[in-house]
């Protein structure tokens, strides 16, 4: 059969990628979380403590922890305890990794 413009799959995510990447964008999927992501990418040093996020995102700290939980699951931020205190901090490599997977892969 033929067909009247290029294929659409040619570099498109395959299958195992994209059955990887769909918890991560899954974990994106909730504008608490894209708001923890953005203000831990803000932050100077680019991590904060757990309960830094609380006045920010005008919710409590087991709401918080919940959605930390979610996002450290799926790869996207990592936990350093100092004390009592947890501090997070995205895990800028898994971004990388869900950007790849999405960019088109150029076949020469």
């Amino acid at each position: 059969m033929e067909t009247c413009c290029t294929a659409l799959h040619e570099g498109a995510i395959d299958e195992a990628a994209a059955a990887e990447m769909a918890p991560v964008i899954a974990a994106l999927a909730d504008p608490v979380r894209l708001r923890i992501l953005s203000i831990l990418m803000a932050s100077p040093d680019g991590s904060c403590c757990g309960c830094d996020l609380e006045d920010p995102l005008a919710l409590s700290q087991p709401t918080i922890s919940h959605h930390l939980k979610v996002l450290r699951e799926a790869g996207l931020v990592s936990g350093r305890r100092e004390g009592r205190w947890v501090h997070y901090r995205v895990v800028e490599d898994r971004l990388a990794e869900l950007s790849d997977a999405l960019r088109p892969k150029v076949t020469a």
